[in-house]
């Protein structure tokens, strides 16, 4: 199969710090607590990850089940981060911005045997596509002038 080139836009509404993200004629809303300065009608950016990698665990739990020969009842991923907001703010440079250590716990309820359950928890391990962006990719910033 070819690459291929999934595009999203954000755009800041205006309003506080909340934003609206679509891709594919579907929408997200972004925003952050008020504690942070949002006005709370949105997940955080950092939230949203947890999300999309615990969907992305999820959809290859669903597409991965019948070649590793599991019958999936239930599945779903559990997952926290720890983030100091300081280093978002500004407050302390020594700080890292991001995720210091993100942690999951997934919950499989299957009538299939134990082997084929840990092949497929290592199929998803090995074939995650966010897990593995999260591992380490090139973020590369490009900005233009167009609307200004």
């Amino acid at each position: 199969m070819a690459k291929t080139t999934f595009t999203a836009t954000v755009r800041w509404t205006g309003e506080g710090l909340y934003c609206q993200g679509q891709a594919r004629g579907f929408q997200v809303a972004v925003d952050e607590p008020q504690e942070l300065g949002g006005t709370d009608k949105a997940m955080n950016p950092v939230e949203l990850l947890l999300c999309a990698l615990g969907g992305c665990m999820s959809i290859c739990a669903a597409a991965f089940a019948p070649a590793c020969h599991v019958e999936l009842k239930d599945f779903r991923v559990e997952l926290e981060g720890d983030l100091d907001p300081d280093g978002f703010l500004g407050k302390n440079r020594d700080v890292r911005k991001g995720y210091q250590q993100i942690r999951y716990r997934i919950h499989i309820d299957s009538p299939s045997p134990e082997r084929n359950i840990k092949r497929l928890l290592d199929l998803i391990e090995e074939r995650c596509p966010v897990s593995d962006t999260l591992k380490g990719v090139e973020v590369v910033k490009q900005v233009t002038g167009d609307d200004k």
